[in-house]
Formats: C-alpha cells, sequence, structure tokens
C-alpha cells in the first residue's frame, strides 16, 4: 500500500503548466549572481510591461536563440537590420520599442560592469547584499513596488536604461531572489524552509 503524499503548497499565482510549476519551484526568489542572467531577467522583466509573466516564460527559450544567449556585448552591437529580423519573428514579443530599449540597456549594462566589475555587484547593493524576506501571509500583502524599487528604478533610468518602472524593478528583484515574496504558505518560503528543516 503506498502512501498519499501531501500536496505541495505553492504560491497562489502559479498555474498547472509544468514549466510554470519548475519556474516557480526551482527559479523565482533563487538569489541571482550571473551577469549574463541578470541580462536575461533585466530584458524579459521589460518585455513583461502590459503583458503577463506567463506569456513571456513561454516565450524564453526562443529569445535565448534570437538574442545570442542573452550576451550583453553581443546584444550591444545590434542595428536597425537586426531589429527588423527580430520584428518578424514571432516567437518573441514583436514590440518595436522594447527591442530598441533591449539594445540601449546592454550598452547601459556594460557601463555597469565596468563601473562596478559586474552588474550583479551593482544590483545588490540595494539590499546590503542580503535577500530580503517579505513573510507575506496573503497575495494582496506583496506590494507592487517598494521605497528601493523606486530607488533602483531611478538610478537606472539616470544610467541610461529604458523599461526600468519601479513595478518593473520590484518583479527584478523577486526574480532575482532580492527580495524572497514566496507566500509563507507556500514550500519555497524560508518560514517554511525554517519549519521543515
Amino acid at each position: 500500500m503506498t502512501q498519499s503524499s501531501t500536496p505541495l503548497i505553492r504560491c497562489r499565482w502559479v498555474n498547472e503548466d509544468p514549466l510554470y510549476i519548475r519556474y516557480h519551484d526551482e527559479e523565482w526568489g533563487v538569489p541571482v549572481h550571473d551577469d549574463r542572467k541578470w541580462f536575461e531577467l533585466l530584458t524579459l522583466e521589460g518585455a513583461q510591461a502590459g503583458l503577463s509573466w506567463y506569456t513571456v516564460l513561454r516565450k524564453r527559450d526562443r529569445y535565448r536563440e534570437v538574442m545570442d544567449g542573452f550576451d550583453p556585448a553581443r546584444v550591444a552591437e545590434y542595428d536597425s537590420e537586426k531589429i527588423e529580423s527580430l520584428m518578424q519573428d514571432t516567437g518573441i514579443i514583436r514590440n518595436r520599442m522594447k527591442l530598441e530599449s533591449t539594445v540601449k540597456n546592454a550598452k547601459a549594462f556594460l557601463r555597469v560592469q565596468k563601473e562596478f566589475g559586474s552588474f550583479d555587484a551593482y544590483m545588490w547593493t540595494f539590499v546590503s547584499g542580503e535577500p530580503m524576506i517579505g513573510n507575506r501571509v496573503r497575495p494582496e500583502d506583496v506590494p507592487a513596488k517598494t521605497e528601493i524599487s523606486d530607488r533602483l528604478s531611478k538610478d537606472l533610468k539616470k544610467r541610461g536604461f529604458g523599461f526600468v518602472g519601479s513595478t518593473i524593478c520590484y518583479a527584478l528583484m523577486q526574480a532575482s531572489g532580492m527580495v524572497d515574496d514566496h507566500l509563507v504558505n507556500c514550500f519555497r518560503s524560508e518560514s517554511s524552509c525554517r519549519q521543515s528543516g
């Protein structure tokens, strides 16, 4: 006789798609320290503006293919001909402003790397190098933006980045693990891990 296992409790925004479940379980809220991954997240969070993250996530593999694996040095070299070819690709979000902003962001990203040694070093200064634990009980407790995301947004804009409003910046902070906003009853939250550990 097999023992029935209790189903895992996840944050309520996750749907039944294995792709989305895997993203929630293995990526969302896990601290990022790789610059290529940072540029990917920055690009995809910007692409999400006005859309759902689920829509963007389903297109992520195609983005990786057509954007040189999110290599900022290569993306910084994209010209109008490359933008036109991307505009014809149905596998990504075909928004000219977002695509042009990605090239602009790649150039700004390289400048930040030069100044701070890595984009990662720059980003983590906003939370003093340690993830902030949200301890949110209900989905409505999770903010759309915070004072820190306001500061990050302002600084990124000053450095020449586009599609980096405070709400996008907060989503970036959540995705990259700068802030852990898994709900307290989610099996991935810090409090759940402490209780089961």
